[in-house]
C-alpha cells in the first residue's frame, strides 16, 4: 500500500511540475513584446475559427486539377471532421482544465472573444494537425507547408491567450494521430519505389481539326452519356468522321473498317468498347484518341484524358505516347484488369454500398458477402493449388495497395499486378475481416501481392470465366498473362496531371 501511494505521490508531483513548466511558458509568451505577434496572431487565430482557414485551404488544392493534392484535400478534410468530433465530444471531457488568464496578454494580441470551453486539449491545433499530416499523406510537399502553417496556428493559441502550450501540444497529438490511422485504414496513394524509362512519345502530325479521325460512338453507353460526347466531338473536331454505333453492328468488324482507311482511330465509348478498338489500333499500327463515355473510364482516366477537352487537346497538338498491353492466351487483348471468381461480384456489392456507407465499410462488408457465399476457384500457381475467392491482375501496377484499387500512375511500366485472396484456411473469414478492420490486409498470410511481366495459372476443377474490362468472356482451363510492353499507341495530353 505504501508502494502504491509512493507512486501515485510521484505521478501527482510530475503532473504539477509539468502544469508549472507549461505555465511558466504561457507567461514568457504572453510578457515578449512582440508588434510581429500582436499582427499576425490574432488574425491567425480567427481564420482558423470553425475551421475556415482548412475550408478554403481544401478548396484551393479541389480546384488545382492535381490529383494527389486533390486527394489531400478529401482526405484532410475527412481527417479533420474526425479529429473535431474526437476533441469536442470525447477528449475535451476527460480532464477539465480552465482556461489561461489573459491578464499578460498585450491587448493588441488577445482574441476577440475568449472561449469559455474545456482549455485542454486545444480544438484548432488538433484540426490542424489533422488537415496537415492527412494532405501529406497524399502530397508530402504540400504537407510540409502546411504543417508549419498548422504549427503558426497553435502558437496563436498560446500568444492570444486562449490555451496553455500544454493544451496545444495535446490537440496536436490528436490529431495527427486520428490523421495517420486514417491512412492505415484507406492507404494512401503513393509512387511506386521503381527505377522506370522515361515515357515513350511518338511523332505525331497535329490536327487541329480532327481531320483523318475516324472516331466509334457507343451512344448508349455510360446511360446515355455517348450521345453527349457525340455532340462534342463534332463540335471540336469538325474534319473528323464519326461513326455512331447500332445495336445490330458487329463491333469488332466496324473498328476493322474503320482502321483500314483512318489515320486515327477514336472511341467513345466503355472500357469493353475501348479494348475492341485498342485491338484494331494495334494490328493496323494506328494511333488510338479515347473520349470518355463510359460509366466509369478508366483507362481514359488513367492516361490523361479523364474529359473530352483533354481528348481534343492531344488530337490537336499531336501528343502521342505508348502504353502496356496485357494479351491473355494471345488472343484476348486487356486494358485494364482480368479476373475471375467472385470479383465481379465483389465489384457490383461494393459499387451498391459505397454510396450509402464509406468506401472501406464497403468493400469489408462485399468481401464478408463473396465470401459467405464459398464461391471459390481452386488454381493452380507454379505447382501450389490456391483455394481462391478474389484473384485481379491488372495492366500496370495499380495504387493504392489491398483490394481498393483506384489509379495507375504509369501505364507503361511492363508489369502485371497480381492480386489474390485465399480462403481456404482454419478461420479465413475471421482473420481476413481482422485485417480488413486493422488496415493490415496487405500483411495477411491470406493475401498475396506481386508484380511480375507474366503469369500463368491452370485450373483444378474444369473451365473457369474470365471477366476483363467490364466483359464476362470465354472459360479457360489455362490462362496465360503477359505484357506486350508499350505496343499501343494513344493520345494523351502533353501537361495532363501526373501524381
Amino acid at each position: 500500500m505504501r508502494r502504491l501511494r509512493h507512486r501515485a505521490s510521484g505521478l501527482s508531483q510530475i503532473t504539477r511540475g509539468m502544469g508549472t513548466l507549461d505555465a511558466e511558458i504561457y507567461d514568457s509568451i504572453a510578457r515578449s513584446p512582440s508588434p510581429l505577434l500582436d499582427k499576425t496572431m490574432p488574425v491567425l487565430t480567427h481564420a482558423a475559427d470553425h475551421s475556415k482557414l482548412w475550408m478554403a485551404i481544401a478548396a484551393g488544392l479541389a480546384v488545382s486539377g492535381r490529383p494527389s493534392l486533390q486527394r489531400g484535400a478529401a482526405r484532410g478534410i475527412v481527417s479533420l471532421a474526425a479529429t473535431s468530433l474526437v476533441t469536442n465530444q470525447a477528449a475535451k471531457r476527460i480532464r477539465r482544465r480552465p482556461r489561461p488568464s489573459t491578464g499578460l496578454i498585450p491587448v493588441p494580441r488577445r482574441g476577440r472573444r475568449q472561449p469559455t470551453s474545456n482549455s485542454l486539449p486545444s480544438g484548432h491545433s488538433a484540426s490542424a494537425a489533422a488537415f496537415a499530416v492527412g494532405v501529406a499523406a497524399e502530397s508530402p510537399p504540400a504537407g510540409l507547408v502546411l504543417g508549419a502553417l498548422a504549427g503558426l496556428v497553435g502558437l496563436s493559441r498560446v500568444a492570444t491567450g486562449a490555451h496553455y502550450p500544454g493544451d496545444v501540444v495535446a490537440g496536436l497529438g490528436i490529431g495527427a494521430a486520428i490523421a495517420t490511422v486514417g491512412t492505415r485504414v484507406v492507404p494512401p496513394i503513393t509512387r511506386p519505389s521503381l527505377s522506370l524509362a522515361d515515357p515513350t512519345t511518338v511523332d505525331a502530325e497535329p490536327r487541329p481539326d480532327g481531320a483523318g479521325l475516324v472516331v466509334v460512338v457507343n451512344p448508349t453507353s455510360g446511360d446515355g452519356r455517348g450521345r453527349q460526347v457525340l455532340d462534342a466531338i463534332r463540335d471540336a473536331l469538325p474534319a473528323a468522321e464519326v461513326v455512331v454505333l447500332d445495336e445490330n453492328d458487329d463491333i469488332a468488324s466496324v473498328f476493322a473498317d474503320v482502321a483500314a482507311r483512318a489515320s486515327i482511330i477514336g472511341v467513345a465509348g466503355g472500357d469493353g468498347t475501348v479494348a475492341c478498338a485498342a485491338g484494331a489500333a494495334i494490328h493496323a499500327d494506328l494511333p488510338l484518341a479515347v473520349f470518355p463515355a463510359g460509366t466509369f473510364n478508366h483507362f481514359a482516366r488513367d492516361i490523361g484524358c479523364g474529359t473530352v477537352e483533354a481528348t481534343v487537346d492531344a488530337v490537336a497538338s499531336g501528343s502521342v505516347i505508348k502504353v502496356d498491353a496485357v494479351w491473355l492466351n494471345d488472343s484476348r487483348l486487356i486494358l485494364n484488369t482480368a479476373s475471375i471468381g467472385a470479383y465481379p461480384h465483389f465489384v457490383r456489392i461494393r459499387e451498391r454500398l459505397r454510396h450509402r456507407i464509406s468506401r472501406p465499410l464497403a468493400t469489408a462488408t462485399a468481401i464478408f458477402r463473396v465470401i459467405r457465399k464459398e464461391a471459390n476457384v481452386r488454381i493452380e500457381v507454379e505447382g501450389q493449388v490456391l483455394d481462391v475467392s478474389l484473384f485481379l491482375i491488372g495492366n500496370s501496377i495499380y495504387q493504392p495497395t489491398g483490394f481498393l484499387p483506384t489509379r495507375r500512375l504509369r501505364l507503361d511500366d511492363g508489369l502485371l499486378d497480381v492480386r489474390i485472396l485465399e480462403t481456404g484456411h482454419r478461420w479465413a473469414t475471421l482473420r481476413l475481416l481482422g485485417s480488413l478492420a486493422g488496415g493490415r490486409l496487405e500483411r495477411s498470410r491470406l493475401y498475396h501481392e506481386m508484380q511480375v511481366p507474366e503469369f500463368r495459372f491452370t485450373t483444378v476443377d474444369g473451365p473457369v470465366a474470365v471477366s476483363h474490362d467490364g466483359e464476362v468472356e470465354d472459360s479457360f482451363t489455362d490462362a496465360h498473362f503477359r505484357v506486350d510492353y508499350r505496343r499501343l499507341k494513344v493520345y494523351s495530353p502533353a501537361r495532363s496531371p501526373r501524381f
